[in-house]
């Protein structure tokens, strides 16, 4: 392995392509559906063979969707977290491995785009992902800190003109797959476990040694293994703002918003599935309702639930993320935070009434209304970054606020 050396920026600089124009949503909703269309194709033998969405992730590559989000000045299409939000809805109603997979490659993609800016590496690097279609992967699980992202055990070592890392991760999504890995890191060896840096890793600066397998319920596609990772890279490869400000800023938010998103979408087309099943068994019964149509009923109401809760969240981080003042209140952080636990309660509600409105027909796995999968794949979000850690890690800090007095505060 070597660093990445001043050499190498001037030639990511040079693999730029020309500036894009900004595409219109319609233009990104076009692209996203012919994805779409690949990945669900291949979703069942994907979830079989728990291998990674191949397929998919080459049509976003053919598509360009995997640098959508990065600026126009820096060869990207400056796609806004709404378009990204809403490719990710139509990935995860094809195949949740796919969308998820995307889900977290923009929200690494959204990190280095906000706290990189000014970085020469990391704008090259950027140029580097418009142009080539690089797919990122993230570590930040590791050792025995479980889903705690906020603290970290390995640090970055300073050899020199160099920065090593050691780190034993026991998840990295797709690590095997990806072209690079964004991680956490404490910032150096004598530092706090919660003082910690965000560094990006290109394939060449890092080995991945396998340390466990990944044979899970659902959302098997992800391929998320256990490695030992041990990097070599240049220090200017740590992002320069502290992560606990990015964590704050982009990381929780932004994951948060587009993991609701695909299991938005996992819900979407369990409905779908639903619909189909009751409008075929209506009709077959001359038009008499089939007895799981009350559930119908509630996937219907709880899906919109799902997405009205999504749409509101995303405004409330559209007006605060450019104040850093408002983005760091109790309010919208707390609001952000636990859009994760409640997206991931309603998605497995709705999945779940949409199971019980097609009956045995949606728990069988050989028919066309079979909802088994999404189940599975659903099920998944409440136990990634689990929400009873996150409810018991905002406790303290929500007995100290006031409980509102009116309706309309």
């Amino acid at each position: 392995m070597t660093m990445i050396d001043m050499r190498d920026s001037r030639a990511f600089a040079r693999q730029a392509s020309r500036p894009q124009a900004k595409a219109a949503p319609a233009e990104f909703a076009t692209r996203a559906e012919a994805v779409a269309e690949i990945a669900a194709r291949h979703a069942d033998e994907v979830d079989a063979l728990s291998r990674f969405p191949a397929e998919a992730i080459d049509a976003a590559r053919d598509h360009r969707l995997l640098g959508m989000m990065v600026p126009v000045a820096l060869g990207g299409e400056g796609a806004s977290l709404g378009q990204v939000m809403d490719v990710c809805y139509r990935l995860g109603r094809a195949c949740a491995s796919a969308g998820m997979i995307f889900a977290m490659h923009q929200t690494k993609v959204a990190c280095v785009v906000r706290h990189g800016s000014g970085s020469a590496w990391h704008e090259a690097m950027l140029r580097r992902l418009a142009a080539e279609q690089l797919l990122l992967a993230s570590s930040t699980t590791e050792g025995q800190n479980g889903g705690n992202v906020r603290s970290s055990s390995a640090a970055v070592e300073d050899v020199g003109e160099a920065i090593t890392l050691d780190r034993a991760a026991t998840v990295i999504s797709y690590g095997a797959q990806a072209d690079g890995i964004v991680t956490t890191a404490r910032r150096a060896a004598d530092a706090a476990s919660s003082d910690q840096v965000l560094l990006v890793l290109l394939k060449r600066d890092y080995t991945l040694e396998r340390t466990g397998g990944w044979d899970t319920l659902g959302m098997r596609g992800t391929c998320s293994a256990g490695f030992a990772l041990k990097a070599t890279c240049a220090a200017e490869q740590v992002l320069p703002v502290g992560y606990d400000k990015i964590h704050a800023q982009t990381m929780t938010p932004v994951a948060h918003l587009v993991w609701s998103s695909v299991w938005s979408g996992i819900a979407a087309a369990a409905v779908d599935r639903a619909q189909r099943f009751t409008r075929k068994a209506a009709r077959g019964a001359g038009g008499q309702m089939p007895p799981g149509a009350a559930h119908y009923t509630r996937a219907v109401s709880s899906l919109r639930m799902l997405r009205s809760l999504v749409a509101g969240e995303l405004r409330r981080y559209d007006v605060a993320r450019e104040d850093e003042r408002l983005l760091a209140s109790f309010d919208v952080q707390t609001a952000l935070t636990l859009l994760k636990v409640d997206a991931s309660d309603l998605a497995v509600a709705t999945v779940m009434s949409a199971l019980r409105a097609c009956g045995l027909s949606g728990y069988r796995n050989d028919g066309e209304a079979s909802i088994g999968r999404h189940l599975r794949d659903v099920l998944s979000s409440p136990l990634m970054i689990n929400n009873d850690r996150i409810l018991s890690s905002l406790a303290t800090t929500a007995l100290m606020s006031a409980v509102p007095a009116s309706i309309l505060d």
